[in-house]
């Protein structure tokens, strides 16, 4: 099997989704402006430099959904997906899913925000297969702002992966793999692709995919 991996943030579409959705979310008035976004882009900041407490930011980035409840959520995203998300997706990135679509590869997307936010934006580019942070659920089945598993972020994506191929009756011998990504955070699965890309990489991802002479794709020039 070949499997083609992207990662959804900076890599297939130019923005970070987590991000942007708690900016929109203070915008429709659930949050704080000033603290929401003290706090936000201290954590993106994390990300970024490679220190992010995963588990931190999931209580914090779905505190306003777990006070509003599901119904008011999903339409809230139903909205974010109108107004933010389809305006940031490029032809250039549906051209490169599309790509590996015609080539009959298996395309999952691997990222590191969660599934509420993520799983319709994979779906706009016909991806069905979602690897996530999954969200453990309370008594009332809504989100209670915990991890479910293993999250799928830095090393966790190496065992969310090797979790979908057992599902399959596959290992990471049995299948060729592309994986898109533009993140140092993504390394360890990096290393496990035959065919790693740094996609938009970040300084750090730069410089290792020069060293180690791994394909560097600029899907969006001016990010």
């Amino acid at each position: 099997m070949k499997l083609a991996l992207f990662d959804l943030d900076h890599t297939l579409i130019p923005i970070d989704s987590d991000h942007a959705w708690g900016e929109f979310t203070t915008r429709i008035g659930w949050t704080d402006a000033d603290e929401f976004k003290r706090r936000n882009d201290a954590f993106y900041e994390q990300y970024k430099a490679g220190t992010l407490d995963i588990a931190e930011y999931i209580r914090f980035t779905t505190d306003p959904i777990r006070r509003q409840g599901a119904g008011k959520s999903v339409e809230a995203h139903t909205r974010f997906m109108r107004e933010v998300i389809a305006p940031a997706i490029t032809p250039q990135a549906r051209a490169l899913v599309e790509s590996h679509r015609k080539a009959g590869d298996q395309l999952v997307v691997v990222t590191a925000t969660n599934e509420f936010v993520t799983r319709p934006i994979a779906h706009s580019f016909g991806i069905d297969e979602l690897i996530a942070v999954n969200l453990a659920r309370g008594p009332g089945g809504w989100i209670n702002g915990e991890i479910a598993g293993t999250p799928s972020f830095r090393e966790g994506k190496v065992t969310r992966v090797a979790e979908w191929l057992r599902a399959r009756g596959l290992g990471f011998g049995d299948v060729e793999i592309t994986f898109y990504s533009d993140s140092r955070n993504d390394l360890p699965l990096l290393e496990k692709a035959q065919h790693p890309v740094a996609t938009n990489p970040d300084d750090t991802l730069r410089a290792v995919a020069t060293e180690r002479g791994w394909r560097i794709l600029e899907l969006f020039p001016s990010s």
